[in-house]
């Protein structure tokens, strides 16, 4: 009887573990990138970073795809989120809002109106 309980005891799945961040971390860190591309679009420097503007854009294309992952959202292939345009960057954020993760209202210029 031991060999037969060990037996079963051995064919148990094991732990799953998750894939990625929480997606608490993972919704802490858009809406920290979103806030940080809003201060740097009102800046009055903003022709000086331009460049910063453009990587702070590509992590949030980069955490909001792995974001719509981890919430089963329907998202680009994350080889291309360096590439997202703002159009797609913005339809994302905005199925990820649709889907109940909280983002701040004001995105920076992702939409015409600034919101999602």
């Amino acid at each position: 009887m031991p060999r037969c309980w060990a037996a079963v005891r051995d064919r148990r799945q094991p732990e799953l573990k998750p894939l990625g961040p929480p997606i608490e971390q993972l919704a802490a860190d858009l809406r920290r990138l979103l806030r940080l591309h809003g201060a740097l679009t009102v800046s009055a420097h903003s022709a000086l970073c331009a460049h910063r503007v453009w990587a702070v854009e590509a992590a949030i294309g980069a955490r909001a795809i792995e974001t719509a992952a981890a919430l089963g959202v329907p998202h680009p292939d994350p080889s291309a989120a360096p590439s997202l345009t703002r159009t797609e960057l913005s339809a994302l954020l905005s199925a990820l809002a649709a889907e109940g993760l909280v983002l701040p209202r004001w995105v920076g210029h992702f939409t015409l109106d600034g919101r999602l």
